[in-house]
């Protein structure tokens, strides 16, 4: 069985790198195909999914690798209910709202949890 690796992401993409890197690390470890690698974004950083998003950080980490991130179908996790979701406007990449048990859930199901 195949290690499965969460990838947290929660800072800010207008102010901070990170989550540019975080999508292209997301990416670039699924396409080996050694483990199954999940991405989930949290408060701010769900402004990634956006429609546009040249005023984030790394602009182009999130256009060229974010749909990478969903090959094999695999939505990209995001915190359900939260307002970023309704300021995204129409994302073209697919996205599953989970609630806070549901991540609890896949953290502890996880082989490997990185946050950034």
């Amino acid at each position: 069985m195949k290690p499965t690796v969460l990838i947290l992401v929660s800072s800010d993409p207008a102010s901070s790198s990170r989550p540019a890197e975080a999508v292209r690390i997301a990416a670039g470890v699924g396409t080996w195909k050694k483990a199954d690698v999940r991405l989930y974004l949290h408060g701010p950083a769900i402004a990634a999914l956006g429609e546009w998003v040249d005023h984030l950080k790394d602009d182009d980490n999130f256009t060229r690798y974010l749909p990478i991130a969903t090959d094999g179908g695999r939505p990209i996790l995001v915190e359900a209910g939260h307002p970023a979701i309704a300021e995204i406007g129409e994302s073209s990449l697919p996205f599953e709202e989970i609630s806070p048990a549901q991540l609890a859930d896949r953290v502890r199901r996880s082989t490997y949890t990185l946050r950034f």
